[in-house]
């Protein structure tokens, strides 16, 4: 009897590869990052995100509506207001943008999970995800006092899931307490608890109107060398209350999701930030790469690492490709 070792022949057959694929994806999985401003009549394009948008309450219906047609039924809002203050008053306030957008699409899209991004820096007139100390350091402590109050407000307008992305020490916990306090014992939270002080944040400060005045948020968001202090950290919002773990950025970060999947029992979910879609689009653009290969591949990338959960600008994109076959 011929003993050779032969290849295994699960490759040729399309049929094949697919019933045998590994890691597979749902338009279920995914979220929507969407920016909401002040204004009526809005619809504007966001020059460094080529084919994203900034809406007002009055026009966002039209993205929800494009996103339910092809399956994607969740969405991440961030809020643009009119007004700042050091306080960020914005982000908590009852008539505030992200408060009038949930109250909107609950109404008019009663079939869509509506998260919120809780965080200051949008609503601040400095920048900062927080409020300052006198030396210019976010003040960890009187913030979370703000974050909580923000998360509270969200969920009284109808917010399904809240999901802080500051980063300040003791923010799960502090809002955990708050929301439970409040009677809202099962909205949960998608912490933001390994989010790297990157480079990839570029065209989203751009979007959101959110870079920092001065300094930059070091201090507070997390080194890029190091991969324990981000299992740390993740490890210490689950016991805080963390509901979802969330990796930002996922590009380059897909050694974090992986190793946090290892330690942890909670969903992963990765955010394809704006620097990641921006190169896309750019490389696309010039010719040099075929776009929807790479948003495939990418995407592919993200589940394979071990998220459950991808955040991602191109959730529309790959829900299409779901529905045709070329991704799944």
């Amino acid at each position: 009897m011929d003993m050779t070792i032969r290849p295994r022949r699960l490759r040729g057959n399309e049929i094949l590869r697919k019933m045998v694929r590994e890691t597979r994806v749902d338009a279920s999985s995914l979220i929507y990052p969407i920016f909401v401003k002040e204004g009526t009549g809005i619809r504007e394009e966001i020059p460094t995100m080529p084919g994203q948008y900034r809406y007002s309450v009055d026009r966002m219906g039209e993205k929800l509506q494009s996103l339910l047609d092809v399956g994607v039924k969740s969405v991440m809002f961030f809020g643009i207001p009119d007004h700042k203050d050091e306080a960020g008053s914005g982000a908590y306030a009852k008539d505030g943008i992200v408060q009038k957008a949930l109250r909107q699409a609950k109404r008019d899209f009663p079939g869509m999970y509506l998260i919120t991004d809780v965080c200051m820096c949008e609503y601040t007139s400095h920048g900062h995800c927080g409020v300052l100390c006198g030396d210019g350091y976010v003040d960890n402590d009187r913030t979370l006092e703000l974050l909580a109050k923000t998360a509270v407000s969200h969920a009284k307008a109808g917010a399904d899931m809240v999901a802080p992305s500051d980063m300040m020490d003791g923010r799960v916990a502090a809002i955990r307490a708050a929301l439970d306090e409040a009677g809202y014992l099962n909205v949960p939270i998608m912490s933001y608890a390994v989010k790297y002080a990157s480079a990839f944040y570029g065209p989203f400060r751009d979007a959101a109107g959110s870079a920092p005045a001065f300094g930059d948020r070091k201090s507070y968001q997390m080194d890029y060398h190091n991969s324990r202090e981000g299992i740390k950290e993740a490890l210490l919002d689950v016991e805080e209350g963390a509901d979802i773990i969330m990796v930002k950025p996922a590009m380059s970060y897909l050694d974090m999701v992986a190793k946090i999947k290892e330690v942890t029992d909670v969903p992963i979910a990765s955010y394809s930030v704006s620097g990641e879609y921006a190169m896309i689009k750019a490389g696309a653009q010039l010719g040099y790469i075929d776009e929807e290969k790479i948003i495939c591949e990418t995407a592919i990338s993200a589940f394979r690492a071990g998220c459950d959960i991808y955040l991602t600008y191109f959730a529309e994109e790959i829900a299409k490709y779901i529905r045709e076959g070329k991704i799944g």
